[in-house]
């Protein structure tokens, strides 16, 4: 089974984290697609039987994208909106998702310590994607557990990034199964 990696930055040239993983997915031709949507829509026209003729092809889709705001970058949100269409994501003849495995990879600029009920943020990272699992089921796909590395504005080494390349791409082959 080979992943497609839906890859969304606004702005990847200068991200440490986003580009590292991308230089470390390329390594992996024969088992990961990946497809950025800032890149291939600069003008925000999603090309939707396109991008559904995508999905379609793959059981494996893994979404990379920063954590912005606590949700998804802004083209990625227009994605979902446009693609995830009535008649063909759900509702009535609408199941081409239907069992297909949907995770996340996110960059995630602040400290994990924040992200729990104690600290600055008061949510942790799986209260934050509710939204994401709870699209994952509407569309009777599975979403699976999320990669993140924390710090990825600027608290993060050079070391743990490159750490969370090797993890990626771990994390991708395990569900590929």
């Amino acid at each position: 089974m080979k992943t497609l990696i839906i890859l969304a930055h606004p702005n990847l040239e200068v991200s440490r984290v986003n580009q590292r993983w991308k230089e470390e997915l390329i390594l992996y031709p024969n088992d990961i697609t990946i497809h950025e949507i800032y890149k291939e829509y600069p003008d925000w026209n999603i090309d939707v039987p396109r991008e559904q003729r995508l999905l379609e092809a793959y059981d494996h889709v893994i979404f990379q994208f920063p954590l912005y705001w606590y949700s998804y970058p802004p083209l990625l949100k227009k994605w979902f909106d446009d693609v995830f269409t009535y008649g063909w994501a759900y509702g009535s003849k609408g199941d081409k998702l239907n069992g297909k495995k949907l995770g996340l990879a996110m960059s995630i600029g602040d400290k994990k310590q924040n992200y729990t009920p104690e600290g600055s943020v008061s949510f942790t990272v799986d209260e934050v994607i509710a939204p994401f699992k709870a699209s994952a089921a509407h569309v009777g796909a599975i979403a699976l557990p999320y990669h993140s590395v924390f710090g990825s504005s600027f608290q993060a080494s050079n070391e743990e990034i490159n750490e969370s390349a090797r993890e990626y791409i771990t994390y991708i082959l395990k569900y590929q199964q």
